[in-house]
C-alpha cells in the first residue's frame, strides 16, 4: 500500500507545484520515491560545475643525515634530525658511515654531518673507513653538495671534536658549500644540538624553498627526549631505580674493590638487551665538595653545597676551566701540561680567590653520568639490571683521587638506596641473529660484564652456537669475577671454552692478548667457522694490544694481510667492540 507522502508548505515550489508534486508523492510506491530520489542526485551531480584538477605535489627537498657514532649519541642525535627534517617536508635519509662511501655522499644535495670523536681525537670504530676514505688523496668531489656540520666530543680530552672538525674542512676542500657554520658540543650536548638543528634545518628549508612548511618557527623537536614512556628517562630526568643486592666479588686481598649490584627496573619500562649500557647518575664526594667551596671562599653556602653535590663536575679539568679561571681572577694561567693528573680542586688551590656562587658554577660544567655494560639478561633476572663495578682510586700530585661514579656506587650506595638510571642502547655490540654462529668474547676485569649478559641470553633461548670466554685479570684468587657460575656453565656445556689470563701470579706479566696468542689456531679455526669476535674493556692498552694480537694471528694463521682480515670481519658486524 503506497504511504502517503506530502511536502511541508515551506517548499521552495508554487501552490500548484507542490499540489501536483503531492498528488504525485501520495500515490507512489516506496520503489518509485528511491528511484526518483536517485535520478534527481545523477542529475544534480550532472550539472555541477568541474572541480578544479588537482595541484601537482609539491616536490620534496632532499637531505641526508650521516652519522659516525662510538657510544650511540651521534645515532641517536640523527634519528631525532631525521624526525624535524621529515615535518619539515623533506625528503630524508638517515645513513650511518659505516654503510656508505664518500662517493655515493658525493652526490648528495643537502648534507647534515653528526660526528663524534672517540678517545684523543680518533675516528668511532664504524666510521674509519668512510673517514680515512674522505681524507685519501683520491677522494670525490663535493661540489655538487651543501654541507653543515655538527661535532660531539668530551672537553675533558684535548682533541675533543677532532673528527666533527675534520670532516667539516675536508668537506670544504673538496669543494663543498657550508649551510652552517659547524657547532661543536660536549657532554651536554642536547640543548645546543637541538637548537642548532632546529636552525640548521629551517635555513636549508628557506633555501631550497620546495619543501612542505612555509614558517619553519613551528618545527621543534625537543632533542632531549625520545619516543616511548621508557626512553624518556634520561639524564636530565633518570629513573629511581632502588639497589636490591650489593655484593663484593673480589678477594678481600684484592687491589680492585669490585662489587656486583643489582638495580630494580619495576615500573620503568626500560627493556634492555644484552650489549646495552646502564646510564647511572652519580653523586659528588661531600668531602670533595666541602673542599670546592672552602677553596672558592664559598664554605656554608648551602645552596651551593647543594648543586655540587650532583650538578656540576667538580673533577675533571680540562683548558677551559683553566682559561675561564685566568680570566675571572687575574692570574697567570699554569702551563698546558699542568693540567695533567689535576683536577679542579688544584686549580682553585692554585690562585686563591673568594667566587660568588654564580661565579664558581658557571667555571663547571654539568655533571656527566656514567655508563656501566649490563651484566644480565632480562630472559634470566625479569625486570632487574646487574651491574660490575670496580672502584676507582689512585693518587696523583700527592692528592688522594677517587673515582665519582664508582666510589658513590660501591662506597656510599647500599642495598635499599635509589640511585638515578635511564638506559643507553648499544645497536652495535649484539649477539649474532644466528642462534648457531659461534661467539668468542674477550672481556678482562670488569669488561666482563655484557658477557655474563650474553651468556645467560644464549642459556635462555637455548642458543646452539659454541660460546668462548677470554677472561684476565691481576690474580686467581682474588679476582676470578663470577668464577663459581662460570665453572657452572663448563659443566652445563653452555661455556664450551674458558681461557684465562692472570697477570701476576706469574713473573712475568700475562695478559688475555697473549692467551689469544698462545690459542692462535683454534682461535683462526673458529673466526674460519664463522664465529663472531666481542671485545670489552679499557680502551688505552688492552683494547689496543688486543686488535693488533687478532692481526697478528690471522695473518700467522692465514697467510694473508691480518689488517685486512679483521677489517672485513669488522664490515661484516662479526668484530664488535664496547671499549672505554
Amino acid at each position: 500500500m503506497a504511504q502517503s507522502v506530502l511536502l511541508p508548505a515551506g517548499a521552495p515550489f508554487g501552490a500548484e507545484q507542490i499540489s501536483a508534486l503531492n498528488s504525485v508523492f501520495s500515490a507512489s510506491t516506496a520503489e518509485q520515491r528511491a528511484w526518483l530520489s536517485g535520478f534527481l542526485a545523477g542529475v544534480q551531480a550532472a550539472n555541477a560545475p568541474a572541480a578544479p584538477p588537482a595541484a601537482p605535489p609539491r616536490a620534496r627537498a632532499p637531505l641526508t643525515i650521516l652519522f659516525g657514532t662510538e657510544s650511540g649519541n651521534a645515532e641517536a642525535l640523527a634519528a631525532r634530525a631525521r624526525k624535524a627534517a621529515s615535518k619539515l617536508g623533506f625528503a630524508v635519509k638517515l645513513v650511518d658511515m659505516a654503510d656508505t662511501t664518500p662517493a655515493l655522499m658525493a652526490e648528495v644535495p643537502n648534507l647534515l654531518v653528526i660526528a663524534s670523536t672517540w678517545g684523543e681525537g680518533d675516528p668511532p670504530q664504524r666510521a674509519v673507513d668512510f673517514y680515512e676514505a674522505l681524507l685519501a688523496d683520491d677522494a670525490p668531489r663535493f661540489e655538487k653538495t651543501r654541507f653543515a656540520v655538527l661535532a660531539l666530543g668530551d672537553t675533558a680530552y684535548a682533541r675533543y671534536c677532532e673528527i666533527g672538525a675534520r670532516i667539516d674542512d675536508r668537506l670544504a676542500v673538496l669543494g663543498g658549500s657550508r649551510i652552517a657554520d659547524r657547532i661543536e658540543c660536549d657532554l651536554d650536548f642536547e640543548g645546543p644540538a637541538g637548537s642548532w638543528i632546529d636552525a640548521t634545518l629551517g635555513r636549508i628549508n628557506q633555501d631550497t624553498g620546495d619543501a612542505a612548511v612555509e614558517d619553519t618557527s613551528v618545527i621543534h623537536v625537543d632533542f632531549g627526549r625520545q619516543e616511548t614512556e621508557a626512553e624518556t628517562w634520561n639524564r636530565a630526568r633518570p629513573f629511581a631505580a632502588e639497589i636490591t643486592e650489593h655484593v663484593r666479588l673480589a678477594g678481600s686481598r684484592s687491589l680492585s674493590e669490585t662489587r656486583h649490584i643489582e638495580v630494580s627496573l619495576e615500573g620503568s619500562g626500560i627493556a634492555y638487551e644484552p650489549g646495552d649500557s646502564l646510564g647511572v647518575v652519580p653523586r659528588n664526594d661531600p668531602a670533595l665538595v666541602d673542599a670546592i667551596l672552602e677553596a672558592a671562599g664559598l664554605a656554608g653556602d648551602k645552596e651551593t653545597r647543594s648543586a655540587l653535590n650532583d650538578r656540576y663536575d667538580i673533577t675533571t679539568l680540562t683548558a677551559r676551566h683553566i682559561a675561564d679561571h685566568a680570566a675571572l681572577t687575574g692570574a697567570a694561567p699554569p702551563p698546558a701540561e699542568w693540567a695533567a693528573g689535576r683536577q679542579v680542586i688544584d686549580l682553585l688551590q692554585s690562585a686563591p680567590h673568594t667566587f660568588t656562587p654564580e661565579q664558581l658554577t658557571g667555571l663547571l660544567r654539568p655533571l656527566p653520568a656514567r655508563y656501566y655494560s649490563i651484566a644480565s639478561s632480562r630472559k634470566a633476572v625479569g625486570e632487574t639490571a646487574h651491574l660490575l663495578v670496580a672502584g676507582v682510586r689512585y693518587e696523583s700530585h700527592g692528592r688522594q683521587r677517587a673515582g665519582v661514579a664508582s666510589i658513590d656506587l660501591n662506597e656510599r650506595r647500599k642495598s635499599g638506596d635509589r640511585i638515578g638510571v635511564f638506559l643507553r642502547p648499544n645497536q652495535h655490540f649484539r649477539l649474532p641473529a644466528d642462534p648457531s654462529r659461534p661467539v668468542i668474547m674477550i672481556g678482562p676485569g670488569t669488561g666482563v660484564a655484557p658477557f655474563r649478559g650474553f651468556l645467560q641470553e644464549r642459556e635462555a633461548t637455548g642458543a646452539s652456537g659454541k660460546n668462548w670466554l677470554v677472561f684476565g685479570h691481576r690474580n686467581y684468587l682474588h679476582d676470578f669475577l663470577y668464577q663459581l657460575e662460570m665453572q657452572d656453565w663448563i659443566k652445563d656445556g653452555l661455556l664450551t671454552r674458558l681461557d684465562v689470563a692472570f697477570s701476576r701470579d706469574q713473573p712475568e706479566k700475562r695478559y688475555v692478548q697473549h692467551a689469544l696468542w698462545n690459542a692462535r689456531k683454534d682461535l683462526n679455526a673458529w673466526i674460519a667457522d664463522g664465529a663472531a669476535i666481542y671485545v670489552c674493556g679499557d680502551a688505552t692498552a688492552m683494547a689496543r694490544d688486543v686488535h693488533d694480537t687478532l692481526i697478528r694471528v690471522l695473518a700467522d694463521q692465514t697467510g694473508r694481510d691480518g689488517k685486512a682480515a679483521l677489517d672485513t670481519l669488522r664490515r661484516d658486524g662479526r668484530y664488535q667492540r664496547d671499549v672505554y
